[in-house]
Parts: C-alpha cells; structure tokens; sequence
C-alpha cells in the first residue's frame, strides 16, 4: 500500500515577544492506512487524533518550536501516546510552554524516520528559530517528492525572520544549502497557508535577500 499525504487545517493563535496572533496551521499525516506519523499537530487535538483514526502512530515531528505549533501536543499525546521528535536547538521555545517535561527524541540532521514503506529525511534548516526541521519526502504519492518546510520556506518566501531566535541570513543559507537543491517538481507543503513547488520558488532567491525578508 503506496503512502499518502493528508491535511488538515487548525485553528489558533502563536504568541511569541509579548504579542499574539490568530493564524490557521496546516496540520501533515504522511502514511496509510495502517500506520503514520504526524507534522505539527496544531491547535485541535482532538480533530487531529480523528484524522489518524485507529491507525499506529509511529512519531510526532516537530517542525519547530513556537507554540502554535506545539501547544497542543500535550493533548495530542494524551489521545495518542506516540513519541515526539523536536530538534534540541528549540527545546529552549519547548521548555517555555512545558516547563517540566522534555521531547522523546532530539532530532539531529540525516535522521531518517520510515513509514508506510517511504523514508522521511530531516533537514536542519535554522533561521525561523535555530531548531527548525524540515522533514523531505523523497517519493511521494504520485512519484514527486514532498517537502514538509514548516515555517522555513512558504509561497513567496522564507518565513518571518523578525522576532526572537529568528536570523534571516541564515535561514537563507538553510533554503539555499538545503532545500533549493532539490528536485524542482519537489511540491514544498508549508506550515501555514498554500503549497508550492521548489521550482517556483528557487528563480526568487535574490530577490529575498534584496527584500531583506
């Protein structure tokens, strides 16, 4: 059984440097119908966890550590009990929403995470905070690759770069070492908002390092 690519999107707020936002995140389920894991279960627990249905679930990965991403994987975990993967560079963001307990697993770049019969490739791609991950997909459903880029690269450009723990020299390096090599038909599934492709994106680099975001 090929793996597939489900989304589901939440809502709710991120508070980050004394403000807060509402915003809508797009929730990842990359599996069958047997077994998956999920990227960034945000804001409803509980939807997510229907979404997974009675299906294993062999890991929880973190693209990052802002809190609209993980505020509510302590619900999830509840409902699901499956490991939590979150680069060791974000546990600082972590630790400010969970104080007392820390992630299952650090995840280190080259970690390669199987499931449904594919292999998903962590990508360390700092810069949004200095533990961003994305994790690359390399065959996907229909035969193109998938990239699931967090908050490091979006429709139009890379992500905010203008509060704390952020840097945007050097998630432009991330995207440029990492993730614009890859394939072009590679289809970039982003944390927030619309897919696109790293062939749409990549002829623009210049022109965000002249924007300066």
């Amino acid at each position: 059984m090929s793996v597939r690519i489900d989304r589901l999107v939440t809502s709710g707020t991120f508070s980050l440097d004394g403000g807060t936002w509402d915003v809508d995140n797009n929730v990842w389920i990359v599996g069958n119908d047997e077994e998956c894991v999920v990227i960034d279960p945000a804001h409803d627990a509980k939807a997510v966890a229907a979404a997974v249905g009675g299906r294993k679930l062999k890991a929880i990965l973190l693209t990052h550590g802002h809190d609209d991403h993980i505020r509510s994987v302590a619900d999830f975990w509840d409902l699901v009990q499956a490991p939590i993967h979150l680069h060791q560079d974000d546990w600082m963001l972590w630790h400010s929403v969970y104080p007392d307990v820390e992630p299952d697993v650090a995840i280190k770049h080259g970690d390669v995470i199987e499931v449904a019969g594919a292999s998903l490739t962590a990508l360390h791609t700092p810069g949004h905070s200095p533990g961003s991950v994305s994790f690359h997909l390399a065959d996907g459903p229909d035969g193109e690759g998938s990239l699931f880029s967090g908050d490091t690269l979006f429709q139009g450009g890379p992500g905010a770069t203008g509060r704390s723990y952020s840097d945007f020299p050097t998630i432009i390096e991330s995207i440029r070492t990492w993730l614009l090599p890859l394939p072009a038909e590679t289809v970039v599934r982003t944390g927030h908002g619309d897919s696109t492709t790293i062939g749409a994106e990549s002829p623009h680099l210049d022109e965000w390092i002249a924007r300066g975001h």
